[in-house]
Order: C-alpha cells, then structure tokens, then sequence
C-alpha cells in the first residue's frame, strides 16, 4: 500500500522542508567531494598526485568545518587533517 503524501499544515513547516531539501544537497556534495579526495589521498602510491590533492582536501575539510557542512565541525576537519598529514609523511619518507 503506497503512503500518502502528507501536506504540511502551516507556511513555517513548508519553508523547513525546503530549507532541509536544499541543506541536504549541499551536504551531499561536500561530504562526496570530500570522500572522493580522501579517496585518492589514502589509495595512491603516487607521491605526486597525493601533494597535489591534499591542499585541496585540506582547503574542503576547513570550508565544511567553518559552514558546518555535512557534519563537520572544528575537531572532525582536523581529526581528518592529522590522518592524511600521517598518510602523507608515511608515503614521503618511503620514498
């Protein structure tokens, strides 16, 4: 049996359902840039390509922190930044 779609009952909860409709697509596309860098940061052995994605992730991590994107806050934004920074001088000293 399909639910019905149920319309809000006044003009503040319809501006909340749009608000959060918009909020979400932009944490949507933060939280996957971000994942998409990680990505290339955790998986490549190509010291090259990591030192040229990790100022951008690191750029991603603190416009997310400062907006409250995607859920992240001051403390998460670095928490990543100290794993890649580990990552990254792991990879350096390798080579």
């Amino acid at each position: 049996m399909a639910a019905k779609k149920m319309v809000p009952p006044n003009k503040s909860c319809l501006k909340r359902l749009r608000q959060a409709k918009k909020a979400n697509a932009a944490n949507r596309s933060v939280r996957s840039a971000i994942r998409t860098s990680l990505g290339i940061v955790r998986n490549s052995e190509n010291k090259e390509e990591v030192l040229k994605e990790v100022p951008r992730l690191y750029s991603m991590l603190d416009k997310a922190a400062a907006k409250r994107r995607a859920g992240f806050n001051k403390n998460r934004a670095s928490n990543y930044k100290a794993k890649v920074g580990r990552r990254l001088n792991k990879l350096l000293a390798a080579s």
